[in-house]
């Protein structure tokens, strides 16, 4: 047994890697008082931009606000259809409904989570205007057909890159680039528990379009270029100065995260990989993988039983995502029902993500992994 408390997350031992840095960095804000768009912000969003390569970076409130200024910045009307996979955060389809436009749900490969693009053609009708990709659990999707099927067929791509900072998507010229700078807009969140987390919220939006950036930049700032002067309709969206000091702070081992929840995921993989009924997690071939999440596909008349059975040995588990956006409540209005994306319920009632982070023990993953063993061993 393990004489210690098991985190899906440990961000206080995180914190206490770079201490003394992140204090220093608060401190100085304090000392300058600006809160409100300070300098930190800006240097944070130079530094985001030299890491990710993307033309432009805008810092936002987070996550959801960066979904919604990027549909708001492409001028999607109401009525519009954007297609969007079930399998995900509701997030990403909550902006699309609160700005009228339609829903319209696509299935997910089961290997790999993201979208699955041989059913793009059968979701187009006239309505059809955009495309949000969500890069789940930490690699990218194919984002060479979905740029191609969309200069195709005149749509926009959001890339939903919350879970993927970082991770690098390969095309068949050779090209790399980093999940957010593909599309036509990307966004991210810097909730804590992503690998680049503040200690609080926060997000930005990546595009390599000028005027798009300019645009954004507007809307985030309650519409305005300059101040008291509304060009466009806006809201309130900025990330604070003092969120922005952290996160330059830990931008700076960024790589380094990346790296060892790696290191994590590869030790899960050696001990997991011949455990009868187990699906370890598929690495796409035309993505590097970061690693949010550690989830495993499971027999589903096994998952809850596992889940239990951790939690009793004090390993906490996490299942991300128990119910497909198509059955929750609040999006039946759109029409879909049991059934229609099977692959997405099939996993909803199969995936179990265990503890990952930076400062992950090697002793802790072998227990884990030595305890869902045993788990199989007992059936």
């Amino acid at each position: 047994m393990i004489n210690t408390t098991i985190q899906m997350v440990d961000l206080k031992a995180q914190y206490f890697q770079i201490k003394d840095e992140v204090n220093t960095a608060i401190q100085n804000v304090l000392n300058e008082t600006s809160f409100i768009n300070g300098g930190e912000v800006k240097e944070f969003a130079e530094g985001l931009k030299s890491f990710t390569g993307a033309k432009f970076v805008i810092p936002c409130a987070n996550g959801t606000d960066a979904l919604q200024i990027a549909m708001m910045a492409l001028d999607f009307k109401l009525g519009d259809e954007v297609i969007v996979p079930t399998f995900t955060y509701v997030a990403t389809v909550e902006v699309i409904a609160l700005l009228g436009l339609v829903p319209v749900f696509i299935d997910i490969i089961p290997e790999t989570f993201e979208l699955d693009y041989s059913q793009l053609s059968s979701k187009l009708t006239d309505k059809t205007v955009g495309i949000v990709t969500v890069h789940l659990y930490g690699q990218c999707a194919n984002m060479e057909f979905l740029l191609q099927f969309a200069e195709k067929h005149n749509l926009k791509v959001i890339e939903d890159a919350a879970q993927a900072i970082g991770a690098v998507s390969t095309f068949s010229n050779g090209k790399h680039a980093q999940a957010g700078t593909m599309g036509h807009i990307g966004t991210t969140s810097f909730f804590p528990s992503k690998n680049l987390g503040c200690f609080g919220d926060g997000g930005a939006i990546f595009t390599n379009d000028e005027g798009l950036a300019i645009k954004m930049q507007m809307i985030a700032n309650h519409g305005q270029k300059k101040k008291y002067q509304h060009d466009v309709i806006g809201v309130n969206s900025r990330l604070d100065t003092l969120q922005a000091a952290i996160l330059r702070v830990k931008l700076k081992y960024l790589g380094n995260y990346i790296e060892a929840r790696n290191k994590v995921a590869e030790l899960y993989d050696e001990g997991l990989r011949n455990v009868y009924d187990i699906c370890i997690p598929v690495r796409s071939n035309n993505s590097s993988h970061v690693f949010n999440q550690y989830t495993l596909r499971v027999n589903p008349n096994d998952r809850d039983h596992l889940k239990l059975f951790l939690e009793k040995h004090g390993i906490p588990t996490m299942i991300y995502y128990p119910i497909p956006l198509h059955l929750q409540v609040a999006y039946r209005p759109f029409g879909f029902s049991p059934g229609d994306f099977p692959v997405s319920e099939s996993l909803s009632k199969e995936v179990i993500s265990l503890p990952i982070h930076t400062e992950l023990d090697v002793e802790i993953q072998h227990f884990i992994i030595s305890t869902i063993k045993k788990f199989y061993e007992s059936k």
